[in-house]
């Protein structure tokens, strides 16, 4: 059968012995039925999706199954350096790409959109924030929530300072994977579960939440919500703003098309074509009522921005003197997006 994918990684564990995150280093897409076959032999793998707990003997016989499967030697070299470790160990088998049922599962779906494995919404998330619980990321790793305050006196006592990076469901992805070709001037602000094409660059007050991102070479300033996806050689301006489908975005999906620009402060409710242009200031939603202008300047019509989803070559701007938001032919788009990279 078509299995979906499989990983082996570590695990964190709360007092409860519950599984609180995992980290999968080597994801594997689309693993043989024998690789399948021969972890299923070793771990006792039957069907279905399924996250198992791994011991540091069972390693040994991972590192040479997935050695003998031949295209995941990174997935050997993985399960070699867990022989000798004691923290927990987990091996995730996916045969379909359903709804995570586990933290492990959910883990390893939101790092094959930040490995570049799938896309967003190339895999499914339903469900994951009732999965996933709020955990306490510190400089000693994740704390489950109510153990922190004794962890914190623990490490007073020991003469350690315990630092909390941040309360969330979410880690920042570099703590799990850096991808190639990228820029991120503040890790913090790009959640696990981004996808960050090859040649972006994240300012400091940029920010990428999960299962959102860029497809490639992209200046991102602003905010790229939760279910966004930019396109190649688009550029998201400093202050600038996406509706995502979990703030207000309802179920449509918005997104940007390629080599198009969000100005400065800027914001967008609806999918935005290839070589556009909204300007400056401007927060177009999907109910934005836009005045259509022809070649010569000239009125022609009145839309609702969302009647404009995807079509490419517009330039959106406001009135000056009428405070009538305008849309016309875009002619500078490209010119445009070439000088911005031309640095990036």
């Amino acid at each position: 059968m078509a299995y979906f994918s499989l990983a082996f990684g570590s695990a964190t564990k709360n007092r409860d012995g519950k599984i609180i995150e995992a980290f999968f280093p080597y994801p594997v897409m689309a693993p043989t039925d024998a690789l399948v076959d021969s972890l299923a032999e070793i771990t006792g793998y039957q069907q279905g999706n399924q996250a198992i707990e791994i011991s540091t003997s069972q390693s040994a016989l991972l590192a040479a199954a997935f050695e003998k499967s031949g295209d995941t030697s990174n997935a050997a070299f993985a399960a070699k350096a867990a022989e000798s470790n004691n923290q927990p160990l987990v091996l995730v088998i996916l045969a379909t790409d359903d709804k995570p049922a586990s933290v492990a599962e959910g883990f390893l779906k939101l790092q094959l959109i930040s490995n570049r494995l799938v896309l967003p919404h190339g895999t499914v998330l339903d469900g994951i924030f009732g999965l996933l619980h709020n955990i306490a990321w510190t400089n000693e790793g994740p704390i489950d929530l109510p153990e922190l305050a004794e962890r914190q006196i623990e490490a007073r006592l020991a003469g350690r300072h315990l630092s909390v990076d941040c309360v969330d469901k979410f880690p920042k992805m570099v703590d799990y994977v850096v991808p190639t070709g990228i820029r991120i001037a503040d890790t913090a602000r790009v959640r696990l579960g981004a996808h960050v094409g090859e040649g972006t660059t994240v300012m400091h007050e940029g920010f990428i939440n999960f299962n959102a991102g860029t497809t490639g070479t992209s200046m991102v300033e602003g905010r790229i919500s939760a279910g966004v996806v930019v396109g190649d050689g688009s550029d998201i301006g400093g202050g600038a703003s996406i509706m995502g489908t979990l703030s207000g975005g309802g179920s449509v999906v918005v997104s940007i098309g390629e080599s198009s620009l969000l100005g400065a402060n800027s914001g967008l409710g609806f999918p935005l074509g290839d070589r556009c242009t909204v300007e400056s200031g401007l927060y177009v939603t999907a109910g934005s009522k836009v005045l259509m202008l022809d070649s010569q300047g000239k009125e022609v019509e009145t839309v609702k921005a969302r009647d404009l989803a995807g079509v490419s070559d517009l330039l959106f701007r406001r009135n000056s003197i009428t405070g009538q938001i305008e849309c016309l032919a875009n002619k500078t788009a490209v010119e445009l997006n070439s000088e911005l990279h031309s640095n990036n």
